[in-house]
Order: C-alpha cells, then structure tokens, then sequence
C-alpha cells in the first residue's frame, strides 16, 4: 500500500474508534495550502464504507462579511487571525449541535464569502454516530479546541505552504504579497497564540503529500 494509502487507513481507523454519545466532531487543522481539504476529502469515502455517517464542512462556510475581515487593512496579519471567521455562527449552527446534548440539527455553512453574502442552509438531521470532517485553517485556538473530539493538524513549512499558495493563486505579485505580508505572519500569530501543534492529538507531515507521515499521536488515543 503507498504511503498515503496508508496513512488515511491508519487515520480513519483512529476516528472510527473514537467513543462519543454524540456525532464525532473531527478538526482538520493546518496552515493555508497545506493540503485540509484534500485530506479530508480522501478520509470520506474511508469512513463511510464502514457504515458511518459523513458531514464535511469547512471554517469557509463560516466567514465574516468582507467588511469585518478587512476592517485592519486587506494586508493585516492581525486581521486575518482575529477578524476572518465568524464563530459564534460555527458553534450555533454546526459544533454544539452535534455536541454533548445537542439536536442533531445543523447547518454546513452560513455565508458565501465569494458573494459576500450569507446563506439559507436547510436545517438537516444528523445519525448519533456520525462523523464530522471539519477543515480549515486557526481551528485549535481556544474559542473551538474543546469543541472536538479529535484534533487532526497537517504540518508544512512556510516555505512549502507559500509555494502552494502561490501556485494556486496563479503566482501574481498580489498573491505574493498577501502570502508575505498577511498570511504567513497570521499564521505565526497563531502558532504564538495557540500552539496547535501542542493542542492537537495527531500531527501530520505533509510536506510531501505523496509520502505524509505522523509525527506525533497522542499516547491516550
């Protein structure tokens, strides 16, 4: 089995035998480009071949309105790690709902930040015994990290995430510029903030997508 392969069987295993009254409520956490997404995705079909329910969601349905993001400047650090999300909105409509003595009864996403605009999500039902794949970036600062019920964080390096970053923005001095002058130092924000990486149960080097590997597993899992 290829690395990857491998790692994802090992990581949908852990969530499977993760033990709640409740819906599982997995973070999926890492710098911008680190590959989130991609993971989760990748973890879905794992899952849900064993008979379990998935909801994936990200911290990108649940944006402040642009207004609120750039209040400090387009170019602030600052900015981007106190002002992009909206987590009042996360909790309400998604965490504590499939939380210990929710309703079951939740919402994927509140806000198209492409439009500016928010959104009417139907309310939909989720099974007790259904896992929450939740991905994005800032998820184990201390507002959420207790909202989970396992804390996954996908580690690369500066370097690594301003090449992909750049790459997918389609290398214009604009993209670079956010990259250098609002993203990296938001990161670094967070990093001195909240120290995920300390916070989180599994950490994963992704560097190398095709070869990741786990660099730390919480003992107690």
């Amino acid at each position: 089995m290829a690395p990857r392969a491998s790692l994802l069987k090992g990581v949908a295993e852990i969530i499977l035998h993760v033990a709640r009254s409740h819906p599982t409520r997995v973070a999926i956490d890492g710098v911008d480009s680190a590959g989130k997404t991609v993971f989760a995705d990748e973890l879905q079909p794992l899952i849900e071949e064993q008979g379990r329910e998935v909801i994936r969601a990200s911290v990108d349905g649940f944006h402040n309105p642009r207004a609120a993001r750039y209040q400090r400047g387009r170019l602030s650090p600052e900015g981007y790690y106190i002002d992009s999300f909206n987590y009042r909105a996360l909790l309400d409509n998604l965490l504590l709902p499939l939380g210990p003595g929710g309703n079951l009864e939740y919402r994927t996403a509140v806000f198209d930040y492409t439009e500016d605009r928010p959104v009417a999500e139907p309310l939909k039902k989720a099974s007790p015994d259904a896992v929450l794949l939740f991905d994005g970036v800032f998820l184990l600062r201390p507002e959420l990290v207790g909202l989970w019920d396992l804390r996954i964080y996908l580690d690369v390096s500066y370097d690594e995430m301003v090449a992909r970053g750049v790459k997918r923005g389609g290398g214009d001095a604009e993209t670079m510029e956010l990259y250098a002058q609002r993203y990296v130092p938001g990161q670094k924000l967070y990093q001195l903030h909240s120290a995920p990486k300390r916070r989180a149960d599994l950490v994963i080097d992704n560097n190398d997508p095709l070869n990741p590997w786990a660099a730390y597993i919480n003992p107690d899992l």
